[in-house]
């Protein structure tokens, strides 16, 4: 019986224009929101100053056609340091927002986290972005060499 059912299946799928193989596994889908660059070392020797601050940065990017609202989403690193969406803010289609880590004016492309002391480590660390539910969208990890990461 074993052979007769090999047999009919083999036959099912020439007949149907196929071969009798394993399907591929379905790749991951982007993102809707990807980190997409995360500068951890800033440049010059004005360390600790809000300039030097907010030339540690990660860049989003909204990798859909339609605007994304990223109220309640957070992103944050291996510490825990979180920065918030507490308000309604829409991510333009195929836009990008860099989140510096100092403080500064928000605008369309460029919010400030507002702190006082690095949050990104030289040393190797991990940015993560969760949805309003918790839920993780990307993730970007580096190690201790180099001064940014494209992810």
């Amino acid at each position: 019986m074993k052979k007769r059912l090999t047999g009919i299946v083999s036959a099912l799928a020439i007949a149907v224009g196929g071969s009798f193989a394993a399907a591929a596994p379905a790749q991951a889908a982007t993102p809707a929101v990807m980190i997409t660059k995360v500068y951890y070392n800033s440049p010059g020797s004005d360390t600790g100053s809000n300039t030097s601050l907010n030339a540690e940065y990660v860049q989003l990017t909204n990798k859909r056609s339609t605007s994304i609202n990223l109220k309640y989403w957070t992103l944050r690193d291996k510490s825990s340091h979180i920065y918030k969406f507490t308000t309604n803010w829409y991510l333009k289609a195929g836009a990008s927002v860099v989140i510096h880590t100092g403080k500064g004016t928000n605008t369309s492309s460029n919010l400030y986290w507002g702190s006082g002391a690095y949050i990104w480590n030289n040393t190797g660390d991990a940015a993560y972005l969760r949805n309003a539910a918790g839920t993780g969208i990307d993730s970007c990890s580096w190690g201790s060499s180099g001064s940014y990461t494209s992810c």
